[in-house]
């Protein structure tokens, strides 16, 4: 059994496949330097696999019922060491989940083909979604490209069977004692070049328990999540997403619950629920239109042209660490760069202003999040990015352009979040922190603000920002912005 971004062993696909068919099963994770090489050495998603490892590790012993069980940790890079690893343990076959990111698709293909020309046969499963690729298409028998109709269609097909858990618990001893050349512990971050973050002083809870946790805590607040997601400055989301990111809860668990309460007619989990339902959406987009990553998937879209040069390089660095001097964007950006994790209204704000205030590149935005984000999934984090910018599927019209301000009295209406990640404006009355260059110098002078000097003037105007958008779109008029058929750039 070869764990990717499955990491536990309740409702684990092919963990129960290959528990429930085979005599013997070792379960193996490999720390992927394909991957792991080119992140920074402190990394806070390296961490929380680190973390997650240990107590999947033991849960694999404690499944066994014996000590010497549990997960064999390899070093390397997978795509060259899953199956001279299969040989040499004298295994018949490889069970893992689906991964349909492009360079898991593209590594998959080099395992299944080593593992042929060994005589192992790799089988792959179901895991990290709902519904998946070729499961719900349109009438013509096409992918979806809109959210609603794709929302629809997967309410019309879930049932209990589609929800189901797997009942891996049954098959335990199936995983032997490992081999004594592989016995050692889950390494220390050291071992294999990473260093500590301030992921504990976050108090970010890892492994499956951490995830059960999360979700129970989430579940007393679920029935009132319509009304308070939006709010950053209060407890509204689920916090689940690196957990999602990462498989130590199946979302068949979660995608259950929701339905269950949105079918007694809780408004707050049909809306969790839909959520989840996006996850899927952009995760079949994924599949049926790989060239989203690196192109608009609306190809009229990559004819824009956007700021270039030092000017783009300065706009994009002051967005990067929060000197914008637009406080709910300079607020999100401090929140995101201190924990990893960044409120999703403040993604959809963060995201508008890169892209339709400064004109930089969608791409850049997309980049930057993906090295920061905690749960950064190439599929969801490559569909918001392209909703904001509009160049996705079923994405926000390009007049429709979000407004910093007005989204940060309408959803820190108090201040709550600007105050916690920019101290610097705490004093300054409800009034005057949204829009801080309104204020009349006595207020500032009285709060401690010193613009320019303490905290930045704004970089823009939005007004102008906004003609200059309107402008900078204009070309996607002028061209076919149909999608394109599927697979095809």
């Amino acid at each position: 059994m070869w764990f990717r971004r499955d990491l536990r062993v309740r409702d684990n696909a092919a963990l129960y496949h290959a528990l429930k068919n085979c005599a013997q099963v070792h379960a193996v994770f490999v720390l992927d330097r394909d991957i792991l090489d080119a992140l920074p050495r402190a990394d806070r998603r390296v961490e929380f696999i680190r973390e997650s490892l240990v107590e999947l590790d033991q849960d694999l012993r404690t499944l066994a019922g014996r000590d010497q069980a549990g997960l064999i940790v390899r070093h390397a890079a997978a795509r060259q060491d899953i199956a001279p690893l299969a040989h040499r343990l004298g295994v018949q076959s490889v069970f893992a989940n689906h991964d349909d990111e492009p360079q898991a698709i593209e590594r998959d293909a080099i395992v299944r083909g080593a593992l042929a020309n060994a005589g192992i046969a790799f089988h792959t499963y179901k895991d990290h979604v709902v519904f998946e690729r070729d499961e719900l298409l349109t009438t013509s028998g096409n992918p979806y490209a809109v959210f609603t109709p794709y929302r629809n269609a997967w309410l019309r097909k879930i049932d209990a069977f589609y929800l189901k858990a797997y009942p891996v618990e049954a098959y335990g001893s199936a995983l032997p004692e490992r081999p004594p050349d592989c016995c050692q512990p889950v390494p220390e971050l050291d071992v294999f070049g990473f260093e500590r973050t301030n992921l504990s002083a976050l108090r970010i809870p890892c492994g499956s328990r951490g995830a059960q946790a999360l979700f129970s805590e989430f579940l007393g607040r679920i029935d009132h999540y319509h009304e308070t997601r939006d709010f950053p400055g209060i407890k509204g989301p689920s916090y689940l997403g690196v957990h999602l990111r990462f498989g130590t809860i199946s979302i068949r668990q979660l995608a259950a619950e929701a339905h269950r309460r949105a079918e007694q007619g809780h408004a707050g989990a049909q809306v969790w629920l839909d959520e989840l339902i996006w996850r899927d959406f952009y995760a079949q987009i994924l599949a049926h239109f790989p060239h989203v990553v690196g192109h608009s998937f609306k190809p009229a879209y990559d004819a824009i042209h956007w700021e270039h040069g030092r000017h783009a390089d300065l706009l994009f660095a002051a967005w990067c660490e929060g000197r914008t001097g637009y406080p709910i964007v300079d607020a999100a950006m401090a929140q995101l760069n201190q924990t990893g994790y960044m409120h999703n209204r403040l993604r959809m704000v963060a995201a508008s202003f890169l892209v339709k205030d400064l004109g930089i590149d969608w791409r850049w935005g997309e980049r930057y999040f993906a090295t920061h984000l905690n749960d950064f999934d190439l599929a969801s984090n490559n569909g918001g990015w392209q909703w904001s910018s509009s160049s996705g599927c079923d994405a926000q019209p390009y007049f429709r352009i979000f407004n910093p301000v007005s989204q940060s009295e309408k959803f820190d209406p108090q201040g709550r979040f600007i105050r916690r990640y920019l101290p610097v404006l705490a004093y300054l009355p409800d009034e005057a922190l949204h829009a801080p260059w309104n204020a009349s110098p006595q207020t500032l002078a009285a709060a401690g603000v010193a613009l320019g000097i303490n905290y930045p003037q704004p970089m823009v105007s939005h007004a102008d920002a906004r003609d200059r958008t309107l402008s900078r779109y204009a070309v996607v008029r002028k061209t076919d912005a149909a999608p394109p058929g599927p697979g095809k750039p």
